[in-house]
């Protein structure tokens, strides 16, 4: 999905794979990790990914597809599944006027 439908889709949900692009995207992907593989609770730091890495794909995420997520569940989020529902149930906000 790109980033504009997402924008334009107010009921949108991130899936594994638009996160695990997103990694990609923004720190690129660890040397012997398979993101494509059965990643879903793997924790980030086996994944190859700090606080920096997600830091960059929430603030990708909240841009992309208008979301507000609140810093402290980022934090506690260990592994794709937890950051998922994180950003999932996050508060949408309105869309801008034109």
């Amino acid at each position: 999905m790109s980033s504009t439908a997402a924008a334009t889709d107010t009921a949108a949900t991130i899936t594994l794979a638009d996160l695990t692009r997103m990694l990609r995207e923004s720190a690129g992907e660890e040397e012997g990790v398979d993101l494509d593989g059965d990643v879903l609770d793997t924790p980030f730091m086996e994944l190859g990914y700090d606080s920096l890495a997600l830091l960059q794909v929430i603030g990708q995420i909240q841009r992309d597809y208008s979301l507000q997520i609140p810093d402290d569940a980022v934090v506690d989020a260990e592994t794709p599944r937890a950051l998922l529902e994180v950003i999932n149930d996050s508060v949408r906000l309105p869309a801008p006027l034109v």
